[in-house]
């Protein structure tokens, strides 16, 4: 098992605009923020409010038309082709959707980001440990078709673990999922993070998602409206509370 102290990132000025009908509209609207290694943090706000963006700007899936990321000591914002693609595989990523390939086994799914790449690790052996971490142990050949929702996001999560990431982003992870398989995919990622030293970023809509974390950003319109530390010694009626508040 590897263990690291997760991945701090410092965001200043961001800016991320799309056009859309002859209209610019406004993702990222002058974003700056630093979040702590090891940290976990929830991303909230209504549909439309930038935190898919956000999120996506920070693994350099989309570029921002301003500002300047840094992801410990790389300046995200100015890698060229080249070295975007040797970042971008050194994040982890988890979807709503599992995007899982169906003609292949969980196994292979899992192997799968890393095959085509020299490691310092016997794949197959990394991908077993990963889905027995996930609650997949003797899953291993099973299709996708052949599991549930909830194990085809542990899948997704083993895979997106696969490259040892120090930095976890999940989009939206229990969007497609009931609430109590949401929250067993919450306690897994708090439990991963634990294990494997990461820092997780998670996108939600959903108080007991956000609940889970650290620290929570709303956002609104592409802006940071208001970030709260959950650490902070309030009791949890009233971090739960406070929450609902910013879902509002």
């Amino acid at each position: 098992m590897y263990m690291s102290n997760g991945a701090a990132i410092q965001i200043d000025s961001l800016r991320r605009t799309f056009r859309t009908g002859g209209t610019d509209i406004v993702a990222v609207d002058d974003v700056t923020l630093s979040v702590p290694s090891g940290s976990m943090v929830a991303v909230t706000g209504p549909s439309g409010s930038g935190k898919s963006t956000l999120l996506h700007l920070i693994g350099a899936i989309e570029r921002p038309d301003a500002g300047k990321i840094s992801v410990d000591d790389v300046v995200v914002t100015a890698l060229r082709r080249g070295r975007l693609a040797h970042y971008r595989r050194s994040i982890g990523f988890v979807f709503q959707r599992y995007h899982l390939l169906p003609a292949l086994t969980a196994l292979d799914n899992v192997i799968a980001p890393v095959l085509p790449y020299k490691v310092d690790f016997a794949k197959a052996d990394r991908a077993g440990e990963l889905l027995a971490a996930v609650g997949l142990e003797g899953r291993e050949n099973a299709l996708p078709a052949e599991l549930s929702g909830g194990q085809q996001q542990r899948v997704a999560i083993a895979r997106a673990l696969i490259g040892r990431p120090r930095l976890l982003l999940a989009d939206e992870p229990t969007g497609n999922l009931d609430s109590r398989t949401g929250g067993e995919i919450l306690n897994l990622l708090g439990e991963l993070r634990q294990t494997y030293g990461m820092t997780v970023l998670v996108a939600t809509h959903e108080q007991h998602v956000a609940a889970r974390a650290d620290r929570v950003l709303r956002l609104h319109d592409g802006v940071v409206v208001e970030d709260l530390d959950l650490n902070d010694g309030h009791p949890a009626s009233d971090t739960l509370a406070r929450v609902d508040q910013l879902r509002a």
